[in-house]
């Protein structure tokens, strides 16, 4: 394998201001691992559904590269379920319903061949889930980056502080950059977090882009303007998707072609957005792809010259 990642297999049902989508397919892993196929043809998912799961979906996944071997199906159970509204500007919702369901039986067992996986991914999970997978790892990877969120900083921050020393990137946004280091100042949070031991942070500012932070340099990419947004939902994980795929793919971590894997992370996601749920990451292409990322290279060129 050369990538595993760990994360929710979901249904959504997501309001907007431009329709609804009643119960579509969504979850970390999902979009994480659709987002990465683009560069990669051999990746493995662990997660866990119910049978209510369609297997059509899982087709699809596999048609991708993506191998289920790690996707546990419980019998009798129904899959993760969460349901959201979002506001006009898109930046804000509200969940008006999560039901965990299989999510409270996930227990990852890792198939041998993942165990030596250099590529690892631990998508949004209790913090205990992703130690799990790491404990599992036969061999140190050659990269792991991780994804977390507010509601672990407020329930299981030991946990979660012990998980984040043992990764290499920490993606999370800018709120959770603050309160995972108590500093306002996002440079002063960024040289915080990275004291706690992951190499790289990045912080993601939704339609405001992300930053890259190493521990003494900064890159800032920003997000394409589109002209249509229909659901932002899936957009963080498709970017981290899309970001690790290409580091994967390259087999470079160095900086700078750590802004790189940004700028090709953001292309990705702001296809994800262009329709509910995971149906444009679908049909996306890589010729759509090499366009949207040349978007983004005309979007920040420019010439200067510096007056005397």
């Amino acid at each position: 394998m050369q990538l595993i990642t760990v994360g929710t297999v979901a249904f959504d049902r997501i309001e907007t201001p431009f329709g609804v989508a009643e119960k579509t397919v969504g979850g970390a892993a999902t979009y994480i691992s659709l987002a990465a196929s683009v560069f990669l043809d051999k990746m493995g998912l662990v997660s866990v559904v119910g049978d209510d799961f369609p297997e059509a979906t899982m087709d699809q996944l596999r048609q991708r590269g993506v191998d289920l071997q790690g996707l546990e199906v419980l019998q009798g159970k129904e899959s993760f379920f969460w349901a959201g509204r979002y506001h006009y500007d898109m930046n804000t919702r509200d969940t008006l319903e999560t039901r965990l369901n299989v999510l409270l039986d996930l227990d990852p067992t890792l198939p041998e061949d993942y165990r030596t996986a250099p590529y690892v991914m631990l998508g949004n999970l209790d913090p205990t889930v992703q130690a799990k997978v790491l404990d599992q790892m036969t061999e140190r990877p050659a990269l792991v980056v991780m994804d977390t969120m507010n509601f672990w900083m407020d329930s299981a921050m030991e946990k979660l502080r012990e998980v984040i020393g043992r990764v290499d990137i920490l993606t999370i946004n800018d709120a959770e950059a603050r309160q995972l280091s108590g500093e306002h100042s996002l440079v002063k949070a960024a040289g915080k977090i990275l004291t706690m031991g992951p190499k790289y942070l990045v912080i993601k500012k939704g339609e405001h882009g992300a930053l890259l932070f190493s521990k003494d340099r900064v890159f800032f990419a920003p997000a394409l303007p589109l002209e249509d947004v229909v659901d932002p939902t899936g957009a963080g994980d498709t970017f981290a998707g899309g970001f690790i795929g290409f580091l994967a793919r390259t087999q470079d971590h160095s900086f700078d072609n750590l802004k790189r894997a940004i700028i090709v992370g953001s292309a990705l996601a702001s296809f994800c957005c262009e329709k509910f749920g995971i149906e444009r990451m679908l049909e996306v292409s890589r010729e759509d792809i090499d366009q949207r990322i040349q978007e983004f290279v005309d979007l920040v060129d420019f010439d200067i010259e510096l007056v005397g």
